[in-house]
């Protein structure tokens, strides 16, 4: 049977077995033991009273005075009555026998005989004295042997329960050791064996649940475990298998999604992009076919943008394809990837592509930011699905694809515009300097044809002069747009820059010019040095034509907010004046200015020398007109 009792309820019980045992031996133990010091008190009061005896007797044949007797008579009386009744507290008591009951009471009859003899007025005879000492105390030592053999035989049963507690202290210590190993050190036994097969790897090792205490529930628990570990290990191998090609198809994607997205990164095209993007995707999917359509602003049309092993009539046929004309380019702006089964060529939908021998059809659409450009459509010549995990690749692919494409739209954007940023600073230059002297030397030459005329020489030499004062002009015009366009920058400092400005300066005016650098700051962006750059061109360039300056000088203040001022000694003007149009130039560097969020202002007063300040902000960055990022252009 399967014992039902915790481990804790058997040693309980065990031990209180052992317990109840060892206090029944130590109870008759300390009873024999009380038994024998009772008796022995006995023993000893007995002995007392052989004692008085004979000392009575010896006061009596002394014929000592009678109160005497009366006293050693009466402490008899004393004697004989503790005996009777015991004293618990010595302890002191006769032992209950049959023999000493009656030997006490010959001793209690014959004192009661004798007792009037030691009482009486004439003393006794001697003789007759020693013949009643003689009786009483043959009588007390009867009485003595009868206690003593009394507790003799409580000694024996002492002795006896000596033994009797020796043997139970070896009974239960072989016990406990017996119970120690049938409910601990076998069943432990039994779990370490068991432990040790299951760690040679003997999943079919058990342990054998006999009882339902604490190590019956660990070796249940043990088997749980065994078994658990046992059909675990049946299939971990076929799981291994499973994981593995799960990964191993993992990796595959991500090599696919890599190296498509390596190869987009590199196109610089929309058709190379398209061409290319086709071809991998359908070694990836091995599909028989593949067309990438977009879709035009309305999403009326799609656009074959590229196609890979697709019959070349239905190219022709399908270049511009009507949207909702065939089941290509039939997408709702919810759609996901689809597979969609050609049944028969007598569809209108999907006649062409049933007379070209395909059965499948999969439509992946192509969105950026839930906006629908275009799709993917894989075509099969048999029966085909997708996996969720195909599924979520298309998908990726698609997001590239169109991730790609608006890449490059944008740079396309982004060049065009900086193109025709381009344009507008050289007509803005042209128009601000060019122009206006040109419109002068056709006045001068009008003027000229006039005095010419009139044979007005001396009109004639001096509107030549202004002539050639105007063609001076206009090289030096020439030549410093030359300087502007040909303008570079250094990524870490500008310094570099401002120094070939300067230089350029002093040899195209032969005017001293000096630059002054303090303090550290971040490196400006290239966008930004040039427009920086321009607006102090612009600067020294009016100083070239209105200033009469002897010396210039240009200062550099590096900080969180940058400041470049451009200081000259020339004949300076009303400052006040300086919002007025005809200050082309500085209508000029302001709009330079405003590109880069920075500020320009202009402090001169006539005689006095003019100093113009550029403060940028603490991130300058430089504006992007029509949406488009402003890029540092080099004209050579």
């Amino acid at each position: 049977m399967v014992s039902t009792a915790s481990l804790s309820t058997k040693l309980v019980r065990i031990g209180a077995g052992l317990l109840l045992v060892a206090l029944a031996s130590i109870g008759l133990t300390l009873w024999v033991t009380w038994q024998l010091e009772g008796g022995a008190a006995a023993v000893n009061e007995a002995g007392r009273m052989r004692m008085q005896t004979w000392r009575l007797t010896s006061v009596a044949q002394a014929q000592r005075a009678p109160a005497e007797v009366a006293a050693l008579v009466q402490r008899f009386d004393q004697s004989l009555a503790l005996l009777r009744r015991g004293d618990a507290s010595r302890p002191l008591f006769v032992p209950r026998d049959e023999a000493v009951a009656r030997e006490f009471a010959t001793v209690e009859a014959l004192w009661q005989k004798q007792r009037p003899l030691w009482l009486q007025d004439t003393p006794p005879e001697p003789a007759q004295v020693l013949a009643a000492a003689d009786t009483f105390v043959e009588a007390i030592d009867a009485l003595v042997l009868a206690i003593e053999h009394q507790l003799s035989a409580f000694t024996a049963i002492l002795n006896l329960f000596q033994f009797l507690m020796m043997a139970l202290a070896i009974v239960g210590a072989v016990v406990m050791l017996y119970t120690g190993y049938m409910y601990v050190i076998n069943p432990l036994a039994h779990l370490r064996q068991g432990l040790r097969r299951l760690e040679s790897g003997d999943f079919k090792a058990r342990v054998e649940v006999d009882t339902l205490d604490e190590f019956g529930q660990v070796a249940g628990g043990f088997n749980r475990m065994a078994s658990t570990l046992q059909s675990m290990y049946a299939g971990l191998e076929s799981q291994v298998e499973t994981k593995t090609r799960h990964i191993e198809a993992q990796r595959a994607r991500l090599a696919t999604l890599y190296e498509v997205s390596a190869f987009m990164a590199q196109a610089g095209s929309i058709e190379e992009l398209s061409r290319g993007f086709a071809q991998r995707v359908r070694a990836v999917v091995k599909a028989d076919a593949v067309a990438v359509r977009w879709s035009d602003e309305a999403s009326q049309r799609y656009l074959m943008l590229a196609s890979d092993c697709f019959p070349q009539e239905l190219v022709e046929e399908e270049r511009s394809l009507l949207a909702g004309a065939c089941a290509c380019g039939s997408l709702q702006p919810d759609a996901r990837t689809r597979v969609i089964p050609i049944h028969s060529h007598d569809e209108a939908s999907v006649r062409h592509c049933a007379r070209a021998g395909f059965e499948t059809l999969v439509s992946v659409p192509v969105r950026l930011q839930n906006r629908l450009l275009g799709e993917i459509d894989l075509f099969y010549r048999s029966q085909a699905s997708l996996s969720t995990g195909e599924t979520e690749l298309l998908d990726a692919l698609a997001s590239h694809l169109a991730n790609a494409l608006e890449s490059l739209r944008a740079s396309a954007l982004e060049r065009e515009a900086a193109v025709g940023e381009e344009r507008a600073l050289i007509a803005r230059e042209l128009h601000d300097s060019i122009a206006q002297s040109l419109a002068f030397l056709k006045i001068q030459v009008q003027l000229l044809r006039t005095a010419a005329g009139k044979g007005q020489d001396a009109r004639v030499m001096s509107t030549l002069d202004e002539l050639d004062e105007g063609l001076r002009e206009s090289i030096n015009d020439v030549r410093e747009l030359l300087v502007h366009f040909r303008t570079r920058t250094n990524t870490d400092d500008i310094e570099r820059a401002l120094q070939e400005t300067l230089q350029k300066f002093q040899h195209q005016t032969g005017l001293p010019a000096k630059l002054h650098v303090e303090g550290h700051g971040l490196p400006l962006p290239a966008d930004v040095q040039v427009q920086v750059l321009h607006v102090l061109q612009e600067s020294l360039s009016n100083v070239r034509k209105h200033a009469g300056a002897g010396h210039v000088q240009l200062d550099v203040f590096k900080g969180a907010h940058w400041r470049f001022r451009v200081c000259d000694d020339g004949a300076g003007f009303d400052a006040l004046d300086a919002s007025d149009d005809s200050h082309v130039g500085l209508k000029i560097m302001r709009e330079r200015a405003a590109l880069i969020g920075a500020r320009v202002d202009v402090s001169s007063d006539p005689g006095q020398g003019t100093a113009v300040t550029l403060t940028l902000p603490p991130h300058p960055v430089t504006a992007r007109p029509s949406g488009a990022p402003v890029t540092e252009h080099r004209l050579s």
